[in-house]
């Protein structure tokens, strides 16, 4: 980790690195996100909230204990906020990204090795997953995975919902993209998302009708 952070500072780059956070006692650790600036300076780190299992001994939770903070930071005026593989399957995590005003959502996800049935069924779930997030959110997403075969490839999808850049499948690629936040995009749902956001879900005014709270009528 202190070689990451002196290139960093030494390539004048910003980075996010997964790694393990380790705890005092019995605790386990946590699997982890840390930030480094480009002055090689450790910025936050990031530890997954939603850490796969049904309890605390199974699965992810046999391993690790799961973080409970939302953590977001601002590189050259965008807005990011980080998730962790099996956090991206709650809607609630973007939405509350995007109430704290995120703009660009990056998530490093493993889901490799698979048999090809899993393969096929994951390399339309897991882009759809994320295409919904950023669309409904009016967000961009980067979702980072390894390269071993059966893996579904890296992509980066942008507010709209389309993904605008995708790896090669099992292969080491690398994707290089311009997160434009001032790109006049259509935001679907711009008129009446803070009111959703707020409670409030129906658009317009609601109109003072007993037909209209009549439900058995036809």
């Amino acid at each position: 980790m202190n070689e990451v952070m002196s290139l960093a500072a030494k390539l004048k780059l910003w980075v996010v690195i997964g790694s393990n956070h380790r705890l005092t006692g019995k605790n386990k650790p946590h699997n982890s996100l840390f930030v480094i600036d480009d002055q090689g300076e450790l910025v936050t780190r990031y530890d997954k909230m939603f850490c796969c299992g049904t309890r605390n001994n199974d699965q992810d939770l046999k391993h690790y204990s799961p973080g409970g903070e939302f953590v977001d930071f601002t590189v050259r005026n965008v807005k990011c906020g980080l998730l962790i593989c099996h956090d991206f399957r709650y809607p609630e995590l973007f939405r509350e990204y995007k109430r704290r005003g995120v703009q660009l959502v990056l998530i490093s996800f493993h889901l490799a090795g698979m048999k090809r049935k899993d393969y096929d069924k994951y390399m339309v779930t897991v882009p759809a997953t994320l295409q919904a997030a950023a669309a409904n959110n009016f967000l961009s997403i980067s979702a980072n995975n390894g390269t071993r075969r059966y893996a579904c490839p890296s992509f980066v999808v942008n507010p709209e919902g389309i993904i605008v850049d995708r790896a090669r499948a099992h292969r080491g690629t690398m994707l290089i993209n311009t997160i434009d936040t001032k790109a006049k995009l259509y935001d679907a749902s711009v008129a009446w998302r803070d009111r959703a956001m707020n409670g409030v879900f129906h658009s317009g005014k609601l109109p003072d009708d007993i037909r209209s709270a009549a439900r058995t009528e036809l």
